[in-house]
């Protein structure tokens, strides 16, 4: 059936599944930083990327926690990416050098795009990937299609859904 709508090829991740989820991308990443393995600093890109970076920066002990502000989206329409909050320069360097930086999902690859240009040598990490997207970051856990559309818990609500054959 190829007329589904963007939602209907949906993947729904629960608040457990996040945190899992993200837990498996810190044990990823552990002792896989410049030098001696460390990550000085976790940079979430706002506003998906939060959750996960937190859950990051939790496991591998990191405490300078930072955020970078990319608008891409209005509501489920992606548009050209544009930075309204840069991280402080001090904490990036130069070029990002011993920096994660943390978003919940890879789509295209345009906001990954956007943040690598400005510290290339930043280490780029999502829990989620898609095919479009999956050059532009370093490290994921999970690979969906590009036609997926995946259901934050952060972005959901508890309500009755239809059966996917019908009413009856």
């Amino acid at each position: 059936m190829s007329d589904r709508l963007p939602h209907e090829k949906g993947f729904h991740v629960s608040w457990d599944q996040i945190h899992r989820d993200a837990r498996a991308l810190a044990w990823r990443l552990d002792g896989q930083g410049p030098g001696d393995g460390g990550w000085h600093a976790v940079v979430a890109i706002t506003r998906g990327g939060m959750a996960p970076a937190m859950i990051v920066a939790r496991e591998l002990d990191i405490r300078l926690v930072d955020t970078i502000s990319v608008k891409s989206y209005n509501h489920q329409t992606q548009a050209e990416p544009r930075v309204i909050k840069a991280p402080q320069a001090e904490l990036m360097g130069a070029d990002g050098e011993g920096v994660l930086v943390v978003d919940d999902l890879v789509d295209t690859g345009k906001t990954l795009e956007l943040v690598r240009k400005l510290y290339p040598k930043a280490h780029f990490a999502t829990v989620y990937a898609k095919p479009q997207g999956r050059e532009m970051v370093d490290t994921f856990i999970t690979e969906v299609s590009q036609d997926t559309w995946i259901f934050f818990p952060w972005d959901m609500a508890l309500q009755y859904v239809e059966p996917f054959r019908g009413k009856d």
